[in-house]
């Protein structure tokens, strides 16, 4: 949980839901079900933010991740927040790790944001990561809409912008 407060991030705190490896899947995500409507209900949140999927080379590990992402991504939507993905590789420049930069560099770049002495464990330096990355995505200003008003600055600078994104492709 992180919260920004002008320029600043401010670190609420983070943790990592265990679940075990034993029992039933079910009871296992009824687990993860219960303590992550707990972190809703205790912080409040504005918004939830996930990393987007990734390839995995463990078709096993993969599922069960997706089954755990369906139930985070219930809590929110039972809780009624909007959810925002992230990609990977967004999480990391956000963060200020490069691309082929490891786990470690993006839980060292989490620690300076957030200036928290120690993390721990990977999966909550990069839960962190996540929510550092959307707070931000939410402070930069977006390009108008096409059609938006004139003689705005923004306007402008997405109508010199257009040409661009129409030979990527990115506008029709």
């Amino acid at each position: 949980m992180v919260e920004a407060r002008g320029r600043d991030l401010l670190h609420l705190g983070h943790g990592v839901v265990r679940a075990g490896a034993e029992g039933p899947l079910e009871s296992r995500l009824q687990a993860i079900f219960e303590a992550l409507t707990q972190v809703i209900s205790a912080y409040r949140p504005d918004a939830v933010a996930v990393e987007g999927l990734f390839t995995f080379r463990n078709a096993r590990s993969a599922l069960v991740l997706g089954h755990a992402r369906g139930v985070a991504l219930l809590v929110a939507a039972q809780s009624r927040l909007p959810v925002f993905e992230y990609a990977p590789a967004r999480v990391k420049k956000a963060v200020g790790a490069g691309g082929a930069d490891g786990k470690d560099a993006v839980a060292r770049m989490v620690r300076l944001s957030l200036r928290v002495p120690l993390v721990g464990r990977a999966d909550a330096s990069d839960a962190l990561a996540v929510a550092i990355c959307h707070v931000h995505h939410q402070r930069m200003p977006a390009l108008p809409a096409r059609g938006a008003r004139r003689g705005h600055a923004m306007d402008a600078l997405g109508d010199r912008l257009a040409p661009a994104y129409r030979r990527f492709g990115a506008l029709p």
